[in-house]
């Protein structure tokens, strides 16, 4: 017992201010989410172009961007220039001037264009664009989904918002945009919550480290904490006064959302070290697309009558499946004659059979208990089921969202569930979920308080 009354005093001493810091940053974290650059909104920045005056075809772009090299190539205006966009096996980007045939030199006047093209799509003003900043990482433009990308371009528009965009040094694509308002917020929301400071962020495995550890610990003390409590309570009255007795009280009336919100909290740095990850690699990728891009097979522009927005090559079901977004922002897949906003069902068949003669496929619905998020919305998203391995697929563009396999169904409600309470029930009711963040939150958040005020006047106390 003494060790267990050692190891909560300490740990909480410890940890009460990181627990109140959790509890008041996940709820700000349920209002205002990390910055970053939607899918509708990039859609919206693009600017048009015609497909009619691209000087190099796209299977010539395509064997100058080293055919074996590519997965999938874009094409799409950056500033008024057109620009091939390759996505390499390895994860890497390349470019190339659609007009001149050579790789693309991102210059700053090229930054500007791209940046002053994307901002009339926000309703913002791009003749005040200046570039402020050319950097490998900044405090919103940490997260490793921007790697290919980096160094980025930070372009600040000077509006009343304090808008700015953040420009690839490799496409000169607008890839994340921010303003003064959404960084506040995520100054005292997901910079906290993640324990997310540039410093330390930028370096993925010293942070990985430093916040499963901390986290850790913190559920070490919420469990001693519990233990000790349940033992000291004597017929529904704690033996404590003052502030030691409102400890006591919340934190038995808290403990299982506590124990279960530390618990799952720690699970989100998991990452590997007890759960599947979730990723595809090479060989279930290969089997779902069924090829790989290839010069011959390579629809052409020769159909592309009016402008458009974007283009994409992607090799899905054994096909190469050509995404047009048409000026006004909508999309449409095309493989031969056959033309369909989404996936036809007929395509997710192949790949279901390429994965196995036994692998089926369905539609995720609304409400459905692993839910998954296609890039486009309203896009439909896919599940092909094989024996107890899952496969989620985007019904935009082919991608395979998720590997789900039965340990990653565990972790959907050890983590996802229990952390956010998405489930299903709830996720159809967003207010009420929104109302039970709120009041959970809240308790937890009081009851870290009373923890904040013993700690500190145990500190006195041991200084003395």
């Amino acid at each position: 017992m003494r060790a267990l009354v050692l190891i909560h005093r300490w740990l909480g001493v410890a940890f009460c201010l990181l627990f109140a810091m959790w509890f008041a940053s996940g709820m700000v974290m349920h209002f205002v989410p990390f910055p970053s650059l939607e899918e509708n909104e990039r859609v919206a920045g693009l600017a048009s172009f015609s497909p009619q005056k691209i000087t190099v075809a796209p299977r010539e772009a395509l064997k100058a961007l080293d055919v074996h090299k590519v997965r999938r190539m874009q094409l799409a205006a950056v500033g008024d220039k057109p620009v091939y966009i390759a996505m390499r096996n390895d994860g890497t980007l390349a470019a190339l001037d659609a007009n001149s045939g050579k790789t693309l030199v991102v210059t700053e006047a090229l930054v500007l264009a791209s940046a002053r093209a994307h901002a009339p799509s926000r309703g913002l003003d791009p003749a005040g664009a200046t570039i402020a900043a050319h950097a490998l990482h900044d405090q919103w433009s940490v997260p490793n989904g921007f790697d290919a990308h980096r160094p980025l371009y930070r372009v600040a528009l000077n509006d009343v918002a304090d808008t700015r965009l953040y420009v690839s040094s490799v496409t000169g694509q607008v890839v994340l945009d921010t303003n003064q308002v959404e960084r506040a917020w995520n100054w005292v929301g997901s910079v906290l919550h993640w324990i997310y400071p540039t410093a330390l962020r930028k370096h993925w495995s010293a942070w990985d480290s430093t916040v499963w550890w901390l986290s850790l610990a913190a559920m070490i003390g919420a469990l001693t904490g519990t233990a000790l409590g349940v033992v000291r309570i004597k017929a529904w009255h704690s033996p404590f006064r003052g502030w030691m007795k409102w400890h006591h009280l919340l934190g038995l009336g808290c403990a299982l959302f506590v124990l279960t919100w530390i618990f799952s909290g720690w699970l989100s740095m998991d990452h590997g070290r007890l759960f599947s990850r979730g990723a595809t690699f090479g060989d279930d990728r290969m089997r779902i697309e069924g090829r790989a891009l290839s010069v011959p097979d390579l629809p052409q522009l020769g159909d592309l009558t009016g402008p458009v927005r974007e283009v994409e090559w992607f090799p899905f079901a054994g096909q190469v499946v050509m995404r047009v977004v048409d000026h006004g922002g909508a999309r449409e897949l095309r493989v031969d004659a056959q033309r369909s906003p989404w996936l036809t069902e007929a395509q997710l068949a192949v790949a279901a059979r390429t994965l196995g003669n036994a692998c089926t496929y369905a539609r995720v619905g609304a409400g459905d208990a692993y839910p998954a998020r296609a890039v486009a919305p309203n896009a439909p998203v896919y599940r092909v089921r094989c024996g107890e391995t899952w496969f989620h697929i985007d019904g935009a563009d082919g991608r395979v969202i998720e590997k789900l396999d039965a340990s990653r169904r565990v972790y959907r409600w050890a983590f996802q569930a229990l952390h956010t309470l998405d489930f299903p029930w709830l996720a159809q009711r967003e207010s009420l979920r929104t109302l039970l963040i709120l009041v959970l939150c809240g308790g937890g958040l009081v009851f870290s308080l009373t923890g904040v005020v013993i700690g500190w006047r145990r500190l006195k106390q041991t200084a003395r």
